[in-house]
């Protein structure tokens, strides 16, 4: 069962009801009761002593149950405007998606999007005071979003995510280089804005069949080797030396630069001065003189 087009899929006891794809049914869900409509046909399922019972379907939605429900998606247009005045009159940064109303008036579900966390506990203060109904609240995702409204995707068909598509995938960019696309995000993207789920459904095939080139071609020619079986040797390039610039001394050997005239003179005496023992001359005039043998 469904409860809307393009929401998930959930698994109900159908009993001995006959039921048929495309049929209005009342369930009793988590949150009471509600109107689903039968996506799939029915089938006998396995379970585990450690699985969770399901849910029953009671009966048939009646003609009743419809104008409920009409009435009840009035609501939800009447109760989307007025958060949407709510939300411009207090300046509040989020997006207001979808209103839910519950089939037996138990509650009102605000979807929304925002960038962060929304402190909306004077909205929910206004909504609850205008409605009488105990109001709730959900910030969802950019995917979800789109799951919700539905549209058309780049291809020109309809959003897989709002028509077939259960749950959301994780979809990296790998996926994308795998299948050798371009990486333009506006070729790759969604209107969500993220990756698109299509990526993911061949991944497994391109990651298979670029794992078996790989494979064959080292059968046929070991690594290393080219075609004839002869060892591939890697030539390093040629390093080349910068020019040097117009005043600066050309460099020497070894790629450094050679000494100035003046710094060559400097570095000489610096030697000599070195080389000097503690029994001769110092630069001041003292000490004594050479030692007996020295010449």
């Amino acid at each position: 069962m469904r409860y809307r087009e393009g929401c998930k899929i959930y698994n109900f006891d159908a009993g001995s009801l006959s039921l048929s794809v495309g049929d209005r049914v009342i369930v009793d869900s988590e949150q009471g009761l509600g109107v689903a409509m039968v996506a799939s046909e029915t089938h006998t399922e396995e379970r585990g002593p450690s699985d969770k019972p399901l849910k029953r379907v009671l009966r048939k939605a009646t003609e009743d149950d419809m104008r409920r429900m009409a009435r009840n998606r009035e609501l939800e247009d009447e109760a989307f405007r007025v958060c949407q005045q709510r939300v411009l009159e207090r300046e509040m940064v989020m997006k207001l998606v979808r209103v839910e109303w519950a089939f037996d008036n138990s509650k009102a579900t605000f979807y929304f999007t925002a960038d962060g966390r929304v402190d909306f506990r004077d909205l929910v203060k206004d909504l609850a005071h205008r409605f009488h109904i105990r109001i709730e609240m959900r910030q969802i995702g950019v995917r979800d979003e789109a799951k919700m409204l539905g549209g058309f995707g780049p291809c020109g068909r309809p959003l897989c995510c709002s028509t077939f598509l259960r749950d959301f995938e994780p979809v990296s960019i790998r996926m994308a280089k795998k299948q050798d696309l371009v990486l333009n995000p506006a070729k790759i993207s969604g209107i969500c804005g993220r990756l698109m789920c299509c990526l993911g459904y061949e991944y497994s095939l391109y990651d298979e069949a670029k794992k078996s080139e790989k494979k064959r071609c080292c059968q046929d020619r070991p690594c290393g080797k080219d075609e004839a079986g002869v060892e591939e040797v890697m030539i390093p390039p040629v390093r080349q030396t910068q020019q040097p610039r117009q005043g600066e001394n050309k460099p020497a050997q070894g790629g450094q630069a050679a000494p100035s005239p003046d710094k060559k003179k400097k570095r000489n005496a610096w030697r000599k001065h070195r080389r000097k023992k503690p029994g001769d001359a110092g630069p001041a005039g003292g000490g004594g003189g050479a030692p007996e043998g020295r010449k």
